[in-house]
């Protein structure tokens, strides 16, 4: 896709439920709208990925060097999520602690191990790699993978609430930065009560 079919991409979803929908109403139009941009996430062709990884990649290398001094919570990337680890590797170099999250149980805050290039690694939910001992941490910082985002900051994820329910449980709320690809832009995620908006989101615009 090119710069015009990326406009045209961007801001899709299935009609948005009405104003004063249900809980089930909504949480059925975010199914399929979730559904939508994963696949056209994993569409996107690879020379072009690269392309768009690489504006993504210094955006958020940007953001991130004022505070290298902080504990920073990243992820591992999953179903043609941004891939962070070229920025995580050059964090790594300067000195920055970084760390991994790891799930453990439906319905619990996530956990994160401190992670560096070299750290023994284990497979996870959904076959995702983690650090496969160490220590609880708490990251003052979180960056945080996008299905799809709103103009308020709000988050559609994969749906099992992982990161709300993280940083909603977390004593000190950590600073928040959301990554993703333009096309999972939206005009609203319909946010609920549970829902927590992130400070900044980066793009590859």
């Amino acid at each position: 896709m090119g710069e015009g079919s990326e406009s045209q991409t961007a801001g899709f979803a299935p009609e948005r439920p009405p104003a004063g929908a249900d809980w089930p109403t909504i949480g059925d139009w975010r199914k399929r709208t979730r559904a939508a941009l994963l696949s056209r996430r994993l569409a996107i062709p690879t020379e072009e990925r690269v392309t768009r990884s690489e504006r993504i990649s210094a955006a958020l290398a940007a953001a991130l060097e004022p505070l290298s001094d902080r504990l920073i919570g990243v992820y591992w990337p999953f179903r043609g999520e941004f891939d962070p680890r070229g920025v995580m590797a050059a964090l790594r170099e300067r000195g920055t602690r970084l760390a991994l999250p790891v799930i453990v149980g439906r319905g619990q805050p996530l956990e994160f191990r401190e992670w560096s290039p070299g750290s023994l690694m284990t497979q996870g939910v959904w076959n995702v790699p983690m650090p496969e001992s160490g220590e609880t941490v708490l990251p003052d910082l979180l960056v945080v993978p996008l299905v799809g985002f709103d103009k308020q900051g709000y988050r559609l994820g994969y749906g099992g609430g992982f990161y709300d329910r993280t940083i909603a449980a977390m004593a000190t709320r950590p600073r928040t930065i959301g990554v993703g690809f333009e096309l999972g832009r939206l005009d609203t995620i319909c946010p609920q009560p549970h829902d927590i908006a992130l400070e900044r989101i980066i793009t590859e615009r």
